[in-house]
């Protein structure tokens, strides 16, 4: 530092706020004043700046005596202007968007949101440099106002903002989802920017971002003043933009084109679909079109062709649970039926059970809407009502194919139900899913379709229920120790658990500020055994009772087992569990 207390531009920020008398207060004495570093920290790291020309900031960051977050702050009241932390905050696309990527990683800044129409709000990890504010003020054609940032998190929200894939291309809509041979229609994005339409750009740069991130859906949902883009992540639903008003029907129409449906039709609903790629991996995109009071809501269903399948041993059920659907899929016949709600991960349970039983022995064949999967050695066929091709139909076509395990991808009514439990009872092992709130009540749901207890009872193997939470980001993820009131919660007294230890979401950069990243699944595996067998007519409540004194893990006591495993929180197993964990 000069003697006037200035800090020379580098690599990191180093700057100072102006005190009540007109001073600026120097770096190491806010860091002292605050108990951050302590004087012989402060004056071995001067030493040091002395010797090498290198900064301080840089120095105590180095020898980890003081996050960039800290640094970040701590430049921030030096300064006087406001610190902001960008994992919990929202970037406005418009307002970065005005900055390309080359000169936001040149100028180490990020545009986040206008504060009125002439005034931009800009992150900065390095205050101190005059001479980019002057170029950012020249490059954006605004007045603009500086916040202080880390210089990871803000590289790091950088490289989210601005990401793109090596490659995204739709192809044309291919009933029998074969996959697009013709090379040529490939296109890259970013070589694609200058020379497309708004719309296809807008539209393109949304549907990456949401592959990008992980997202199962892409809601397009009209409002007063143009489009809301909502993405579901980890099952929960994050705001990513809003369109404007002036690019609704544009934005609409090229939605409508990709799926191939009716641009002219507003007042019915349309379903469709489109292959694509993107960097190089197939995938589809189901588009669904519901007419709405200010326009047509669009939700695109990302179906990840080439993901990876999970094995059985890697799906994360408890030792118990999983020896229990283990012993069901190696029966020679019998039903097992996955249940929960739509994207619970019904359908890689089941695919980690075929996985297993896929050997040249058996015959196996799958009737499934769509195919998420191929899989090598399984003849897989995909449902498709227009031609007539039914659950049902096609499967009394596959029995008489000779198969030795049947995948059904759901059970949605009493024809498709009865075919099923027959199937099971007539040497076939039946893997199949169904939407009910736990295992218990499965039987009860069977039963409405129409389907005679006494076939259930000696049909069925087991019934898993399951639920996904979002895993803990292990980057920020925050231990504690419990309070009674929370072991209570999960089912401990203090003296049973002195030394249990929870964690909770923090949020970083990694995680976009939620605190969470990824999934993990709960599972409630009941065997239709014993005493459950002679209460199949009994309520749900009854036999949801035999199930636990059988030993049964509900799937409120496997959150309890992730909790303490440090894998999941309570909030989030309380979240899609219910409000009491035991």
């Amino acid at each position: 530092m000069t003697d006037s207390g200035t800090v020379e531009a580098a690599k990191l920020p180093l700057p100072l706020p102006l005190n009540a008398a007109g001073t600026r207060l120097q770096l190491g004495a806010l860091l002292v004043r605050d108990g951050l570093l302590s004087p012989e920290q402060l004056e071995e790291a001067l030493a040091e700046k002395e010797a090498s020309g290198r900064r301080l900031g840089e120095i105590v960051l180095e020898r980890g005596w003081i996050s960039p977050s800290v640094l970040a702050r701590a430049l921030a009241e030096q300064h006087d202007l406001e610190y902001t932390d960008l994992a919990r905050t929202e970037i406005e696309l418009s307002a970065a968007g005005l900055l390309p990527e080359k000169f936001a990683r040149r100028y180490h800044a990020l545009p986040v949101r206008f504060l009125d129409e002439e005034t931009v709000l800009v992150a900065v990890a390095d205050p101190t440099n005059v001479v980019t504010s002057d170029d950012l003020r020249l490059a954006l054609g605004l007045n603009v106002r500086l916040t202080v940032v880390s210089a990871p998190d803000l590289m790091g929200t950088i490289g989210r903002i601005y990401r793109t894939p090596t490659g995204f291309v739709d192809a044309e809509f291919i009933e029998e989802e074969e996959e697009p041979q013709d090379d040529t229609r490939v296109e890259d994005i970013r070589e694609g920017v200058a020379t497309s339409a708004p719309a296809i750009k807008l539209v393109n740069s949304l549907i990456t971002r949401a592959i990008d991130e992980g997202a199962s859906d892409l809601h397009f949902e009209p409002a007063l003043k143009g489009i809301t883009v909502r993405a579901r992540v980890d099952g929960v639903m994050r705001k990513i933009a809003v369109v404007p008003q002036s690019l609704q029907p544009a934005v609409t129409s090229r939605l409508k084109i990709m799926g191939e449906l009716d641009i002219a039709e507003r007042r019915a609903p349309q379903d469709g679909r489109v292959s694509i790629r993107f960097g190089g991996m197939p995938m589809d995109l189901r588009i669904a079109v519901l007419p709405t009071t200010h326009g047509e809501q669009i939700v695109l269903r990302i179906l990840y062709r080439s993901a990876s399948r999970r094995g059985l041993t890697e799906l994360g059920m408890s030792l118990t649970a999983e020896e229990a659907f283990s012993r069901a899929i190696r029966q020679p016949y019998g039903a097992v039926i996955a249940c929960g709600p739509t994207g619970s991960g019904k359908t890689t349970t089941l695919y980690a059970a075929l996985d297993l039983l896929n050997e040249d022995e058996r015959v196996l064949t799958t009737i499934e809407d769509p195919v998420e999967y191929q899989i090598p050695g399984v003849n897989q066929i995909e449902v498709h009502p227009r031609s007539g091709l039914t659950f049902a139909r096609g499967l009394r076509t596959i029995l008489r194919s000779d198969p030795d395990v049947l995948l059904v991808g759901e059970i949605r009514d009493e024809e498709t139900a009865r075919i099923a439990i027959q199937a099971a009872m007539t040497g076939h092992l039946v893997l199949t899913t169904l939407h009910t709130h736990n295992a218990a009540s499965s039987i009860a749901r069977l039963k409405d379709m129409g389907v005679e207890p006494g076939l259930l009872a000696t049909s069925i193997n087991c019934i898993v229920a399951q639920r996904l939470a979002r895993r803990l980001c292990l980057h920020c993820r925050e231990q504690y120790t419990p309070t009674a009131a929370e072991l209570e919660d999960i089912g401990l007294d203090e003296g049973e658990a002195t030394e249990v230890c929870l964690y909770r979401a923090a949020g970083c950069v990694n995680c976009h500020g939620t605190g969470y990243a990824g999934r993990v699944a709960l599972y409630e595996v009941m065997q239709i055994q014993g005493r459950i067998r002679r209460l199949i007519e009994a309520s749900t409540e009854e036999i949801f009772a035999a199930a636990v004194e059988q030993g049964m893990q509900t799937l409120r006591q496997d959150g309890v087992r992730l909790c303490l495993a440090g894998v999941s929180s309570v909030e989030e197993i309380r979240r899609v569990t219910g409000d009491r964990l035991v």
